[in-house]
């Protein structure tokens, strides 16, 4: 069982959560953004309310569900794609391997992979021991707070902890963590087509600026804009800029999308 949580009415958008999080992540969006687009941000499989996978999963796999997710809840509409993180790298892979499912494509704190360095990987690799040595709480308490800013309200990062000690299991976790380790997205972002937005905190000290840049200099006609005062999890800590650029974003994509002809939208190919 996958689970999600939905809201709003309008363009259709899904929603791709980080690592160590949930579908409650995007609660800021799922409030603010109801008006305009109908948003369905899921549990991946392993966290919080999903059921845990039941093999190992690669990226493509991953993919796989996502689009599984799309066609069931949109039908064959294309969709607003928004990941941050790990779901970001999540999102670039889909919008380059599916095309035609992508109306515009948003990533926050994003980056190629940890696969692209030996020493990222190994990194990724260790933090599942490191969760079933800790637990799910004192893991979250170690990693929540480096996820936002370092002057965050102090409201904000235990909300940031609970969320993630809420959602990770180890099942999940060392799914997840292992595909990212794996994952080098070097040769898939010249194939993106659709609009492309490249989000990352100004104060990100996971990610940062450095790895929006990379991606933004590899996708096709990219937009990159970084977030004042914010870490990782932008779209948590400065929802109302991050809401702000998505509002305008998938306005715009959506404008674009209506201006092309139909076999554009729905029969473009990877090369």
């Amino acid at each position: 069982m996958l689970a999600f949580r939905e809201a709003g009415a309008g363009a259709p958008t899904l929603l791709l959560h980080g690592i160590g999080s949930s579908s409650l992540a995007f609660g800021h969006q799922l409030s603010e953004l109801a008006d305009e687009l109908r948003m369905v941000a899921w549990d991946a499989p392993g966290y919080a309310a999903s059921a845990d996978p039941e093999q190992a999963l690669d990226l493509d796999a991953y993919v796989d569900r996502v689009a599984a997710l799309a066609h069931d809840r949109f039908g064959d509409e294309p969709v607003h794609l928004v990941g941050v993180s790990w779901g970001g790298v999540l999102a670039l892979r889909t919008a380059a391997a599916r095309p035609a499912l992508v109306r515009s494509l948003t990533v926050i704190g994003a980056s190629l992979g940890s696969g692209v360095d030996p020493v990222r990987a190994a990194q990724m690799r260790e933090r599942s021991g490191e969760l079933l040595r800790l637990g799910a709480t004192d893991f979250a308490r170690r990693r929540g707070p480096r996820l936002l800013a370092p002057d965050a309200d102090p409201a904000l990062v235990e909300h940031v902890v609970a969320t993630m000690a809420a959602a990770v299991r180890p099942p999940g976790y060392a799914c997840a963590a292992e595909v990212m380790a794996a994952a080098d997205l070097s040769a898939d972002l010249a194939r993106i087509t659709a609009p492309t937005l490249v989000m990352a905190g100004a104060e990100d000290r996971v990610t940062g600026p450095d790895r929006a840049r990379e991606i933004a200099a590899r996708v096709p006609g990219s937009a990159l804009v970084l977030v004042p005062g914010a870490g990782h999890l932008a779209n948590q800590e400065r929802p109302a800029l991050v809401n702000a650029w998505l509002r305008g974003f998938t306005r715009a994509a959506d404008l674009l999308a209506a201006a092309q002809p139909a076999t554009d939208l729905h029969e473009r190919k990877i090369p």
